[in-house]
């Protein structure tokens, strides 16, 4: 029998997986049944500049849920739909998007998927 907990906590400061493509800082810990990302955008980070480069693809192909807690993005999704998320709104974003960080302020939220998920550059070494 597989035990289960029912109660689970890490800090993003010691992260399971933490990835550092350009303009990003991602620190994930996985929490058994979920996994919580911490990202840290800087001024000037767009997703088809920073990590396409490392996946390829036309768009994001992740699905992204969270908050944010400081800072300002824009996405737009292939079908030309466009969002802008500020602190204090809780997003999500379906797959094949792109993004970027408005302003000269750092783009700071925290994603969460209930299932261990790999994000786009988060799924590479670099």
């Amino acid at each position: 029998m597989t035990e289960r907990t029912t109660l689970a906590s890490k800090p993003f400061s010691n992260p399971d997986v933490l990835k550092t493509p350009d303009k990003t800082h991602s620190a994930t810990v996985d929490l058994g049944a979920a996994s919580a990302t911490k990202l840290v955008l800087q001024p000037g980070w767009k997703w088809s500049e920073c990590v396409k480069p490392l996946v390829g693809g036309d768009s994001c192909q992740a699905t992204h849920i969270g908050v944010v807690i400081q800072g300002s993005m824009t996405v737009v999704h292939d079908d030309g739909s466009e969002i802008t998320v500020n602190a204090g709104d809780a997003y999500t974003f379906a797959p094949g998007h792109d993004g970027w960080v408005n302003g000269d302020e750092e783009f700071v939220g925290y994603e969460v998927a209930m299932a261990a998920k790999n994000f786009g550059a988060w799924s590479t070494d670099k």
